[in-house]
């Protein structure tokens, strides 16, 4: 593959994604060695170095994520700021109740219930404390649940005080729809994808 083609492939995934990327994950999606992602990856960190882009890829454990860069963390806070200020969105007020009802729960079984992507409202949900992400057994996956904090705002001691909690936390056609959901994904037909916690 041509090495501006792989590093606007690498650029959009970890766009899209708003999570770190496995180095594996991205050259199996690429059709690509994981040598080949190291050295576009490089090559786009270089790139905005040069220009002094808003963004940057930082690297962990194997992993990669396109965040912010250092230069506008004055102009980050005050986006952050405002949006701690803010009510939330009814988005967000439909991902925090999946994830309250539903979690631990990944960000795709999230989509399929919602109908829509959860990407964009997951950052804020994330900032105000009131979900958290965890990885899973599965690399490919996070899992997202509500935080103590969560239970704190809403002054309860347990999720199962939540209205209807019994009802909206074990629904059979929910269920229906994720393992429908892992029938059209790839790996083991017919089960939901696992969300074991470490």
């Amino acid at each position: 593959m041509d090495e501006n083609n792989l590093k606007s492939i690498i650029e959009s995934l970890l766009f899209v994604s708003g999570e770190p990327l496995k180095l594996s994950r991205l050259a199996k999606i690429c059709a690509s060695s994981k040598a080949e992602i190291s050295q576009a990856v490089s090559q786009l960190k270089q790139e905005y170095e040069d220009r002094q882009s808003g963004l940057m890829v930082a690297e962990s454990d194997d992993s990669l994520q396109l965040i912010s860069s250092p230069i506008n963390s004055a102009y980050i806070q005050k986006l952050v700021d405002s949006e701690l200020n803010t009510d939330l969105s009814r988005a967000a007020l439909e991902v925090l109740a999946i994830i309250a009802y539903r979690g631990p729960i990944t960000r795709p079984h999230m989509e399929v219930i919602r109908g829509v992507n959860c990407s964009y409202v997951l950052p804020s949900l994330l900032l105000r404390g009131l979900v958290e992400r965890e990885e899973t057994n599965d690399i490919r996956r996070y899992v997202y649940k509500t935080s103590f904090n969560f239970l704190k705002v809403l002054g309860i001691s347990s999720l199962n005080l939540l209205p209807d909690w019994e009802e909206l936390s074990k629904n059979e056609k929910i269920e229906k729809m994720l393992i429908e959901e892992a029938d059209d994904q790839p790996g083991d037909k017919g089960q939901p994808i696992p969300i074991t916690e470490q």
